[in-house]
Formats: structure tokens, C-alpha cells, sequence
């Protein structure tokens, strides 16, 4: 269920400092543009989700939040 992937990728972005579009993809079993497609949907509710691209780039949850 989205939801239940949505607010499981919140709770997990606030746990780590940073995480890979892959790594949530595996994590979740769906693909990484569903990923992506879910941190957009984080980003218009309101909680500020960063992007980090290169090596050891993926998401994150800004820090003032």
C-alpha cells in the first residue's frame, strides 16, 4: 500500500542520514522511479526531502526539519 511505503520512507529517512534512490527501491521492492515519484509526493506535504547526486548522494530529510 502507498501509504504504508510513504510513511515507512519517512521514518526511515529521519532514522539515517542519508539514503539511495536504489536502496529504498530494494528496501521496497518496487523500481527507483516509483522513488522518486514517492519523494515528490513527501516534498508536497510538506516535509522537506533533499537530494544529494554523485557518489554517496541518495535523500534526505533537511536538517532544520
Amino acid at each position: 500500500m502507498k501509504i504504508d511505503r510513504l510513511v515507512s520512507m519517512i521514518m526511515l529517512l529521519l532514522e539515517k542520514e542519508r539514503v539511495g534512490a536504489q536502496e529504498l527501491a530494494d528496501q521496497f521492492e518496487v523500481s527507483p522511479r516509483t522513488i522518486y515519484r514517492d519523494i515528490d509526493t513527501i516534498n508536497m506535504a510538506g516535509i522537506p526531502v533533499h537530494s544529494v547526486s554523485g557518489v554517496g548522494g541518495g535523500f534526505e530529510i533537511m536538517q532544520q526539519y
